[in-house]
């Protein structure tokens, strides 16, 4: 079996940092770190879009476990150019995930995340909106430490973006 795809991923030229985690009973990835604080999805063709924050947004867009293989899919939104593809993500070992997108199911193109930040557990929220009676696991405590810092880094805020689960875009996608 393959790894756990949940967790903090350094993007392949190394501008950010990906928080996957299952939400709603899907994955989904969000913009957790930027190499260059305070992006915006200038990009994006919805104008009232353009001004948010690149920090926070999901581009892993609800990714659904493919049934027999060790898979999701799912559509990834792209800031740089401001589209969103259909796309595959798969661990292919614990410290790699496989990211692949197409348009029009034959241009495709992908890329390697490497993790930085271990497995999450599954929401408190998340485990709450599937009907358990309490969630399966804590949500992590904040070490100060974020996910790519170098030892020592100083940073405004430890977990800028904490329970991706609980953000808006994620929250009322049901």
């Amino acid at each position: 079996m393959a790894a756990d795809p949940t967790g903090d991923w350094r993007v392949a030229d190394g501008v950010a940092n990906i928080r996957v985690a299952q939400c709603n009973g899907n994955m989904w990835g969000v913009v957790a770190w930027e190499k260059t604080p305070g992006g915006r999805d200038s990009n994006n063709p919805d104008v009232a879009r353009q001004s948010r924050p690149t920090l926070g947004m999901p581009i892993l867009l609800a990714m659904k476990k493919k049934a027999g293989e060790d898979a999701w899919e799912g559509q990834v939104y792209n800031a740089k150019d401001g589209k969103t593809y259909d796309s595959t993500i798969t661990p292919t070992d614990a410290d790699h995930l496989e990211i692949r997108g197409c348009v029009l199911g034959f241009l495709c193109g992908g890329e390697t995340w490497t993790r930085v930040g271990p497995p999450i557990p599954s929401s408190p929220a998340n485990s709450m909106a599937k009907g358990t009676a309490k969630p399966a696991a804590p949500a992590p405590k904040t070490t100060g430490v974020v996910a790519g810092a170098k030892p020592g880094q100083k940073t405004a805020s430890a977990d800028p973006v904490g329970d991706i689960c609980l953000l808006p875009d994620i929250a009322h996608a049901r």
